[in-house]
């Protein structure tokens, strides 16, 4: 199993960016979580948005109505837009997957991590 992620950049505040992850090795299938981490230096992974097999999602408080998570399973491709961006969601952002049909809370439970991609948000 193998997650790539691309579409990390700089922008300024206000601007939107949209991440995508490829998966090859299996497929999103409806017996899969996928979801968004980041990580800031000197702080501990969290979870961004995940999205479900059935398509259900969840968000951070920090993100809910700025963020949208959702996927292709034709494409096999995992998406997060992210508008009104703010400095501190300047981070490492990685996607992950699990099987299960309920989708963990802790980070530990995640089987497969992508290598991740950097979002810089200035003011």
């Amino acid at each position: 199993v193998r997650l790539v992620e691309s579409g990390g950049g700089s922008v300024q505040a206000g601007g939107s960016l949209r991440l995508s992850c490829a998966a090859s090795g299996y497929t999103y299938r409806s017996y899969y979580c996928v979801a968004w981490f980041r990580q800031a230096p000197d702080q501990e992974r969290e979870e961004v948005a995940v999205i479900g097999g059935a398509g259900r999602t969840r968000y951070a408080d920090s993100v809910k109505g700025r963020f949208t998570i959702s996927k292709d399973n034709a494409k096999n491709t995992l998406y997060l837009q992210m508008n009104s961006l703010k400095p501190e969601d300047t981070a490492m952002y990685y996607c992950a997957a699990v099987r299960a049909s309920s989708c963990p809370f802790r980070l530990t439970s995640w089987g497969y991590w992508g290598q991740g991609t950097q979002v810089t948000v200035s003011s």
